[in-house]
This record gives C-alpha cells, sequence and structure tokens, in this order.
C-alpha cells in the first residue's frame, strides 16, 4: 500500500462540467462559471490503494482529472498571475457514487465515500508542466481506453479556476483542486460501464505518469 504522495490539503475544491465534450454527452448547456463543489479529505489514496465500493451504491464511476496542488496563500488573485500560486500537478480520479450524486441533489456525499480521491503517482512541480492546457488525459479500465482527450478541452484554464475560486475563499499552501473531467465516464455510455469488484482502473496525464488503483467492493 502506498504512502499518499501528496501531504493531506485542507481542502478539496473541485469542479464539475468543465470539459465541453463531457457536457455535450450529457446533452448539457455550456456553464457560464466554474460549477464548483466539494470532496473532503477522507476520500483521499495513494497509488495501488483499493477504491472501494460503498455498500450503499450500485453505481461508482471513474473520473480522469488534472489535479492541482496550491503552493502559496492567495485570496482575490487575477487570472494572469494565478499560475504562479500553483506548487505542481498530479493525476487525480473524482470517483463517484452516481445513484447518490443524482438522487441527493447536490454531490458532496456521493463524492466524497472513504478512497474516492485517489492521487499519484506523484506531484510533478509546476516548473516542469510549462501549460497546463496542453495535457493528454485518458482512463483506462481493465486495459480499455474509457476517456480519452486533452486539457485543451477545458471551458475553464486552471487560471481561471484559481482566480474564481480565490475570489471568495482563501487558497491555502496544499489545497488540492480537481479541474474537471472529459467525456467517457461510465455512467452516461451506452450500456452504462461502472466499477466493479476486482477492476484496476488507471488515469494517466501527459509530463505526469499514470495512476492505477484497484477496485473492490466493501467487505
Amino acid at each position: 500500500m502506498s504512502a499518499l504522495p501528496i501531504d493531506r490539503p485542507g481542502k478539496i475544491v473541485c469542479v464539475g462540467l468543465n470539459y465541453r465534450d463531457h457536457a455535450e454527452e450529457q446533452g448539457t448547456e455550456l456553464p457560464s462559471a466554474p460549477l464548483l463543489f466539494a470532496k473532503w479529505p477522507n476520500a483521499l489514496i495513494g497509488p495501488g490503494e483499493p477504491i472501494v465500493i460503498p455498500r450503499l451504491s450500485k453505481q461508482v464511476d471513474y473520473e480522469a482529472e488534472l489535479g492541482v496542488v496550491i503552493g502559496e496563500r492567495v485570496r482575490g488573485v487575477s487570472e494572469e498571475n494565478a499560475l504562479d500560486s500553483v506548487r505542481g500537478y498530479i493525476c487525480l480520479n473524482d470517483v463517484s457514487a452516481r445513484d447518490l450524486q443524482f438522487s441527493d441533489g447536490q454531490w458532496t456525499r456521493g463524492k466524497s465515500a472513504d478512497t474516492f480521491c485517489p492521487v499519484g503517482p506523484q506531484l510533478v512541480p509546476a516548473a516542469e508542466v510549462p501549460d497546463p492546457q496542453a495535457l493528454g488525459i485518458r482512463c483506462v479500465l481493465n486495459g480499455e481506453v474509457m476517456q480519452d482527450s486533452t486539457t485543451a478541452n477545458m471551458i475553464f484554464t486552471v487560471a481561471a479556476i484559481i482566480a474564481y475560486a480565490s475570489a471568495t475563499m482563501t487558497l491555502e499552501p496544499g489545497d488540492l483542486i480537481a479541474t474537471g473531467t472529459p467525456a467517457g465516464v461510465g455512467v452516461f455510455r451506452d450500456p452504462p460501464v461502472l466499477l466493479k469488484d476486482g477492476d484496476e482502473v488507471t488515469i494517466e496525464i501527459d509530463r505526469l505518469g499514470s495512476l492505477a488503483n484497484p477496485v473492490q467492493e466493501e467487505r
């Protein structure tokens, strides 16, 4: 079992519907501003640790995302200067219990189950990622590519997300931002493809490596 490759964040700020192709696959209008929600730090696990399907859910899904770790305290930072506050980038899987997410009418419970935020394999320093909007991003489930896109398809850039969030909340060193997922999630496939006991799900992002986690049912 791996150690967590980042410091435990005070908050995990997530962005919903932030890829054009993902909004289109749902038939949803593009948002006019970033749609922010929270995951709680209890969801964090590292590479190789199991994603555990809770007994309460029958619809657990994967979401490949670019994770951003804040390196300095910022409040009200401009979009122009926002990337200066980034410590580094990491692969992130925004695991989601769709039945809980959709039945609740808001997303916190369905997104924050224990083990629902794998990150890894390591935090890549921001200096080694000259353009966070030029990264290929993929999700591979049991060897099959399920999501295959690029961060160029984000509706709101990393800089725009940081500026928008910091307009109302102080972002602290170590805070983690999950920047949204592209098309190809399991729940919107026909037929749906949802995580099950024995699966292995891998998130791959150019320059950042690959994050693999097995899946098991809650014992």
